[in-house]
């Protein structure tokens, strides 16, 4: 464990060098948010009123809150790194090397969003604010449930984007693949809460990636309960030991093939 907190600090101090690059990038996280302000101004006539459980106060910051977990996820970054790793015969030199590649994918690209995380953080919820001029009801217990899920949503995220990249293994370029995925998050999981989506539908998005990276830490900010921290949580965790267990069988049989091959 040690050894991954030690990547992780590294790369996390590595970039504290590009923090005004981060603020930079923020400008297009502005744009976003204020046209979707103005897009839940139109839609709601009334503040108060709900349109499928929720009013104008509360789609708001869960777009926020999706908009943040998505930003600073960096996961092109990520995916393209793995692919190159893949192609250009890097992954090879971490075969010898004192750590599981997967938990090095983890623990470096935490390390490598977590000050774009806080400062994204810090800067929407000032915007929120002055937007709305509020804040949802909040405690210290569900403030913890929430940056807990939006810690393990993260988590979840890089792992299924390793998983993408190391697709690398079968063919020559899994960025594409990544692509799809982040359109499918992007349209389905940030801008909609599940509840938006006809009923037919709404089981499936439940089940997907979608309820445990962007649904449910935003749900748990906007209209917390103990129910939906209990399944949040426990979907995470099973969606953790899924994603992990996925990139370690396409690591090992990406690994074997290059055994067989010379390397």
């Amino acid at each position: 464990m040690r050894k991954y907190l030690f990547i992780f600090k590294s790369e996390l101090m590595s970039n504290l060098q590009y923090v005004f690059n981060i603020f930079v990038g923020f400008f297009g996280y502005f744009i976003m948010l204020f046209i979707l302000f103005n897009l839940w101004k139109y839609m709601y006539s009334d503040p108060n009123e709900l349109i499928n459980g929720y009013n104008m106060s509360q789609m708001t910051w869960y777009v926020i809150i999706t908009e943040i977990l998505w930003m600073t996820l960096g996961g092109r970054k990520l995916c393209r790194k793995i692919c190159n790793d893949v192609r250009g015969g890097n992954i090879a030199y971490n075969l010898n090397k004192p750590y599981n590649y997967i938990g090095y994918c983890l623990s470096g690209h935490l390390g490598s969003i977590a000050i774009k995380g806080l400062i994204y953080t810090v800067l929407g919820m000032i915007m929120g604010f002055i937007f709305l001029g509020n804040f949802p009801d909040l405690n210290i217990f569900s403030i913890l449930a929430v940056l807990i899920t939006g810690i393990l949503a993260t988590a979840i995220s890089i792992l299924l984007i390793t998983f993408i990249g190391l697709f690398s293994f079968i063919i020559e370029d899994a960025n594409p693949f990544y692509w799809l995925y982040g359109k499918v998050i992007l349209i389905l999981g940030t801008v909609f809460p599940i509840e938006y989506f006809p009923t037919f539908l709404q089981p499936f998005l439940t089940f997907s990636p979608i309820y445990v990276v962007s649904y449910g830490p935003a749900k748990l900010f906007v209209d917390f309960s103990f129910g939906t921290f209990a399944s949040v949580l426990l979907a995470q965790i099973i969606y953790l030991f899924i994603g992990y267990l996925l990139c370690t069988l396409m690591y090992r049989k990406g690994v074997k093939n290059l055994n067989v091959n010379g390397g």
